[in-house]
C-alpha cells in the first residue's frame, strides 16, 4: 500500500503534466461554504460531507470535490480561455462502506473554453489516458445530453418532463415514472379515490404536514390534469428504451442513435455534437473503434454533468471506485455565474489507486 509521500509525489508529478499542457495551478480552501454545496446536490449532501459551522461564517463543509469553486473562482474573474489544475484533499464521509477512505487526494484539469466544445472533450479525455498509459484500466464513456434532449423533446407536459428530468439520476424511479405516463402502469395506491372525490376533505385522508388548503387543492387539480392527460406514445416510449439501451463502441453506437433519431428527431443536435467529438478524439490519436459508448453512463454518480461524461476502470479491481471521472458541466458554470455562462469540462484523478494498480501488476 502505498504511503501518504507516494501518493503526494505522484500527484505533483501529474499535476506538472496537466500545467505542460497550460494549466493554471489553483488551491481552493478546504473550508467550503455549506449554502452553496446545499443549493448544488440538495438535503443529501449532508450525508456524504463533513459540516462544521463557524460563528462568522455559517455553516460549512469540508471540501467534497475541486469542481465547485474552481468553477466560482473562474466565474468571479476568470480569462477566458482558461485551463486549471490542482492537487489535494477531499473529503467524504463513508458511513454505507468504511473500508473506503472517508479522505483522499485528487489531481484535475479544468477546461473552459466557448470556441471549440468538441475539442475541449477531447483534449480533457486524451490527457487523462495520458496520465493513465500502462495501467490495465477500460475506458467508458457516455452523453447526458442525449438523454436530456430526449426527455426535453417529447410530445407531453410540462409537468411531466420536469419529473423525468427531476428522477434522471434514479434510474429505477424514472423507469417508473416513464411506465406510469406511458399508461403501462397505474399511479400509486389510493390516488384514483382521492381524485374522484367531488371533495378531497371529506374522504379519509389524514393530514400530515403544513400545507394549506389552497395548497391541497392545487395539487389535486395538478394531479387530476396529469390523470387527463394523453400517455407516452409507444413510438415514443420504444425510442427512449431503445437509447437507454445503447452500449457499443462509439462509431456503432452512434449509427445506433441516428436510428433512434429517426423517432426521437429532438436528440440530433446532440448527436452531432457526440460526432465533432468522436472526430476530435480521433484527431488527437484516441483509437475511437475501441472506446465504449454507454448512453445511460454517468446517471447514477454525475449529477452535475449535462454533456460528455467519462470514467477509467480497474476491471481486475471491481472493488475499487473509478481511477478517474469527468464530463462536461455548461448548466453548473450558469447555475453558480448568476446567470453568467461557458462551457466547461474537466475530471478528477485518483493517485492512491493508481499506485495500488501498479502494485497489483508487480
Amino acid at each position: 500500500m502505498a504511503n501518504r509521500s507516494q501518493i503526494q509525489a505522484r500527484a505533483a508529478m501529474m499535476r506538472v503534466r496537466f500545467e505542460a499542457a497550460g494549466a493554471q495551478v489553483v488551491d481552493p480552501p478546504l473550508l467550503q461554504p455549506a449554502d452553496t454545496l446545499l443549493d448544488l446536490y440538495g438535503e443529501d449532501i449532508r450525508a456524504r460531507a463533513y459540516v462544521t459551522s463557524d460563528a462568522l461564517r455559517g455553516e460549512q463543509m469540508l471540501r467534497p470535490d475541486f469542481t465547485m469553486p474552481v468553477v466560482q473562482m473562474h466565474m468571479s474573474d476568470g480569462a477566458e480561455p482558461a485551463r486549471y489544475t490542482y492537487s489535494g484533499e477531499v473529503f467524504r464521509r463513508q458511513e454505507h462502506d468504511p473500508d473506503r477512505p472517508n479522505e483522499y487526494i485528487q489531481v484535475g484539469y479544468e477546461v473552459f473554453d466557448r470556441n471549440d466544445p468538441a475539442g475541449a472533450d477531447a483534449e480533457v479525455f486524451s490527457l487523462f489516458a495520458l496520465q493513465l498509459r500502462g495501467l490495465p484500466l477500460r475506458a467508458a464513456t457516455g452523453d447526458i445530453g442525449i438523454l436530456t434532449a430526449a426527455v426535453a423533446g417529447l410530445r407531453t407536459t410540462d409537468r411531466r418532463k420536469a419529473a423525468l428530468m427531476r428522477h434522471l439520476w434514479r434510474p429505477r424511479r424514472f423507469r417508473v415514472l416513464l411506465d406510469r405516463f406511458a399508461g403501462r402502469k397505474p399511479g400509486p395506491e389510493g390516488r384514483v379515490s382521492l381524485l374522484d372525490a367531488d371533495n378531497v376533505l371529506d374522504i379519509d385522508v389524514p393530514m400530515i404536514g403544513k400545507r394549506r388548503l389552497s395548497e391541497i387543492e392545487a395539487r389535486i387539480e395538478a394531479l387530476r390534469a396529469d390523470r387527463d392527460t394523453s400517455p407516452i406514445s409507444d413510438t415514443e416510449l420504444a425510442g427512449l428504451e431503445t437509447l437507454l439501451n445503447v452500449r457499443e463502441t462509439m462509431p456503432f453506437a452512434l449509427e445506433q442513435l441516428r436510428d433512434v433519431a429517426v423517432d426521437l428527431p429532438q436528440i440530433t443536435p446532440a448527436l452531432d455534437r457526440l460526432e465533432a467529438r468522436v472526430a476530435s478524439l480521433q484527431a488527437r490519436g484516441v483509437n475511437v473503434d475501441r472506446l465504449d459508448f454507454e448512453a445511460a453512463y454517468g446517471r447514477t454518480s454525475m449529477e452535475y454533468y449535462d454533456g460528455f461524461v467519462f470514467g477509467f476502470y480497474a476491471e481486475g479491481r471491481p472493488d475499487l471506485p473509478p481511477i478517474a471521472t469527468g464530463g462536461r458541466y455548461d448548466a453548473l458554470t450558469r447555475q453558480l455565474g448568476n446567470g453568467a455562462e461557458i462551457p466547461a469540462v474537466g475530471g478528477v484523478l485518483r493517485p492512491d489507486l493508481m499506485l495500488e494498480i501498479e502494485e497489483d501488476a508487480q
